[in-house]
Order: structure tokens, then C-alpha cells, then sequence
């Protein structure tokens, strides 16, 4: 997965992991392979990458997985199946934070692979999916490969925030920031909805379910 966005998440669980020593932390298990093909590249053999690492962390003693990436839940099923162990879901997790907020015309930044999930987990929470036309989407993705490659700039910055006014313009009532490095450029206090970080309440979830607040998810046949 995208290192900035992995360490953002492993930032986030150490955040929200009530603690007074460092024996009070949740062991964290990452495989951050910059090998993984590009999820969005077509015919891309990232499933069967990411299912390797699943494994490799299974064997390393891990009880459950997450993943730091919206585009490769696309491979859920087999990245589980490969581990035998069950998922903290992303997409699921962020669906039902925007369900919560009351709105119900939610926009998503992500990439083509991510907004096919999200309008499949948004419409299961009786929610309308708000997405950019192909040259917004083209700006966005300019602008997540130039996160990717470690520019944060204002300029980058302005692209992003564009694109999610555009949503807001186009009805969006919340934001779901859809690609994990969206969050390191945009700022929620600039926006006049909600945005919503699907890493955050990933890193939430992870922390409740390692520490018995809430139950392991089930996981899929």
C-alpha cells in the first residue's frame, strides 16, 4: 500500500489506543510492500500480491487483517480467504459513518475501482453516491499520484480541495475521502460538509476489536 497513507493509519491506531505505557499498545503487524502493483491499473496481479502478504502476516501471528488502501478491498474476498482470517472492511466502516452523519447524498474521492465499491456499500446504507465527471476524475487522480510521490503542496492541496467542491456543488451533503492519502492534504475545516476519513475510523475500529470492545467481524464464505 502507499507508505504515507500506512503510516497515517499506524499513527492514527497509536492515537486512539487508550494507553499509560508502551505495554498497553496493540501489537501491529505491516508488510508496507512497495511492490504491490498499481491498483488501478487494469489486469494488474495486486490480488494475488496482496494475498501473499495476507498470509505471510497470518503466519506472523496476526488475529485479524486491515488494509490502508479504499482500491484494494476490490480483493477482499481473497485476501482473506489466503490468511484464513477475517477483515476490518474500509468501505464498510466509512459507509456507515456517512450513514451516521444523516446525510443521504454522499460524494467520494477515489479512484474508479474505490467509487465502484462505494456506491455498492453507500446504496446498501439507502445512500445516493456523488461522483465526479471524467475530467474531474482525471484532475483528482493527477493529484493523488503527485501525493503519492510526496508532494503536499499548496498546489496539490487546491486540486484536491477542487474536486471536493465540485461534490458539494453537485449535492454532496458529506465527503468521503476515498483514496487513504486524500486525508494528508485535505483539510475537514475547509470544506462546508463533513468529511469523512475512512482511515480514521478504521484505526477506531481496529483498536475496538483488538481490545474486546467490539466483536472480530465474521468472516466471508
Amino acid at each position: 500500500m502507499g507508505p504515507a497513507a500506512t503510516l497515517d493509519l499506524l499513527a492514527k491506531i497509536q492515537a486512539y489506543t487508550p494507553a499509560e505505557r508502551d505495554q498497553d499498545h496493540i501489537r501491529v503487524l505491516v508488510d508496507i510492500n512497495p511492490k504491490v502493483p498499481d491498483r488501478n491499473t487494469p489486469g494488474s496481479d495486486a490480488g494475488d500480491v496482496l494475498a501473499e502478504m495476507a498470509g505471510a502476516l497470518a503466519g506472523a501471528g496476526a488475529d485479524v487483517l486491515a488494509i490502508a488502501c479504499n482500491t484494494a478491498h476490490a480483493y477482499a474476498d481473497i485476501i482473506q480467504h489466503a490468511a484464513e482470517l477475517p477483515l476490518i472492511d474500509m468501505i464498510e466502516t466509512a459507509s456507515v459513518a456517512a450513514r451516521n452523519t444523516g446525510a443521504h447524498r454522499v460524494g467520494v474521492l477515489g479512484t474508479k475501482g474505490a467509487l465502484r465499491l462505494y456506491r455498492e456499500y453507500l446504496a446498501a446504507q439507502n445512500l445516493a453516491t456523488v461522483t465526479l465527471d471524467a475530467s474531474g476524475q482525471d484532475r483528482f487522480m493527477d493529484g493523488l499520484y503527485r501525493i503519492k510521490a510526496g508532494d503536499l503542496g499548496p498546489e496539490v492541496v487546491a486540486v484536491i480541495q477542487a474536486q471536493a467542491e465540485t461534490l458539494i456543488q453537485q449535492g454532496a451533503q458529506a465527503i468521503i475521502a476515498g483514496c487513504t492519502e486524500v486525508p494528508l492534504v485535505l483539510d475537514p475545516e475547509a470544506l462546508s460538509v463533513q468529511l469523512i476519513d475512512p482511515t480514521e475510523h478504521l484505526a477506531r475500529r481496529c483498536v475496538a476489536v483488538c481490545l474486546g470492545y467490539e466483536a472480530i467481524p465474521v468472516m466471508v464464505d
